[in-house]
């Protein structure tokens, strides 16, 4: 016989340990705040690698030729009058080291590539300032490779910022491919994105030179662009819910449906409190994530509120804890089974990705299992508090109890033969 839990007493001690959490929460973003990113705080926001420029390309004929890299090649698109419209494709399988790209460069009329550094570096590392304009002329443009015996740390970053109001320092990757994140916030009453990054650039290049100093990406939110931004988000999960609310009430009862809803604000609630807690950064990735445990939230609730109007029909329970009991023990198996099958994908996005990915799946990690826990319990516990008066028998919309009065056999007359 399959074994029976009493779930219904587990909700008082379930809501209290919710309480406690969503209270430590509340603290967390008073006291620690929120670390939101760029998307939804002002400011810039530059990756920047420290490495010597290996070699400089010039250009001084008059036709248009950019510069493109992909991760086995380096191209020349050439365009414009006085030549013919063609790309020219070096790939670093037969230019493996920097003076030999120096040297099939050179073959390209116009073209003036001169190896500054590290002519033996391997061309697979090759990368470029992204500040830099692509279109070749006569100002040097120039290629970098990692510098495989750097000694520079993040505290000579931070030192070289001193006198930069910075909000964040982050060192990502090892060794040769070590990069720095750097953050400044912005508000109404600064400067703009270009006085921002010559600042942090200028500050960089003093101290480690102006051609070690390669900016990998930028990107920078304007004060009304972030506003903007909280307020749709703002709508769009309030959006969420009203229509989650909208659709329970519709197919179950008021309770049930309030019920439904208070576990995704409780869920919203528990993965907060670890956001703040552990300043997970809070990005459009992290919302998308949290809108992802409100479906997932929804529909194992909506699965286990099925099996409580399927009970309500088909069992005699004298109390409506009861009739909880039974929905929750048939769906027990399906609750857990279905968490941990989706656990197995976030986790593994957690150990081995890396930026954006991974704070996604840290954030739903928590919430599939904040979802879980909230579908069996703090659903459950809220629909039986609103049901403690339940008699048997009652009916509700969309729900309908077991009619226990026995059918009448059909009984058919035969007509009398004289």
């Amino acid at each position: 016989m399959k074994k029976s839990y009493n779930f219904s007493k587990a909700f008082k001690p379930c809501a209290i340990i919710s309480c406690i959490v969503i209270v430590l929460g509340i603290v967390g973003l008073i006291v620690r705040g929120i670390n939101f990113t760029t998307d939804y705080a002002p400011g810039l926001v530059e990756e920047v690698r420290i490495a010597p420029a290996a070699m400089e390309i010039t250009y001084t004929g008059i036709a248009s030729v950019n510069v493109e890299t992909s991760n086995d090649s380096l191209s020349l698109v050439i365009s414009g009058a006085g030549a013919d419209n063609e790309t020219k494709v070096f790939t670093f399988g037969q230019n493996p080291t920097i003076s030999a790209m120096a040297e099939a460069l050179n073959q390209v009329e116009g073209i003036s590539a001169v190896v500054k550094s590290s002519g033996e570096a391997d061309t697979y590392g090759i990368f470029t300032n992204s500040l830099n304009t692509s279109r070749l002329s006569s100002t040097p443009f120039r290629l970098y490779v990692p510098d495989t015996s750097s000694s520079v740390t993040i505290d000579d970053v931070r030192s070289a910022l001193e006198g930069v109001d910075i909000d964040k320092l982050q060192e990502k990757g090892v060794n040769a491919d070590k990069s720095f994140q750097i953050t400044i916030k912005a508000s109404e009453e600064s400067s703009s994105s270009d006085s921002l990054q010559n600042a942090v650039n200028s500050a960089l290049q003093t101290k480690f030179g102006q051609n070690n100093v390669a900016v990998v990406q930028t990107s920078y939110n304007a004060p009304a662009s972030s506003t903007g931004m909280v307020i749709s988000s703002i709508l769009l999960a309030l959006a969420t819910i009203a229509l989650i609310w909208l659709y329970a009430t519709i197919r179950f009862h008021w309770d049930f449906a309030l019920g439904a809803i208070i576990a995704l604000l409780h869920d919203f609630c528990i993965m907060f409190t670890f956001i703040t807690w552990f300043q997970i950064e809070f990005s459009a990735t992290t919302l998308a994530a949290v809108l992802t445990i409100f479906g997932y939230s929804i529909n194992a609730t909506v699965v286990i509120l099925d099996r409580v109007r399927e009970a309500l029909k088909t069992t005699n329970c004298k109390k409506f804890t009861e009739v909880l009991d039974i929905a929750l023990n048939k769906t027990i198996s399906r609750s857990i089974i279905t968490t941990v099958t989706t656990l197995f994908a976030s986790i593994s996005l957690w150990v081995f990705t890396s930026g954006s990915i991974e704070t996604f799946a840290i954030v739903l990690t928590i919430g599939l299992i904040s979802g879980c826990y909230s579908s069996m319990f703090i659903s459950s516990g809220f629909i039986a508090l609103m049901r403690r008066a339940w008699k048997p028998g009652e009916d509700a919309i969309h729900v309908r109890p077991h009619n226990n009065t026995p059918k009448r056999p059909n009984v058919i007359v035969m007509p009398s033969s004289r």
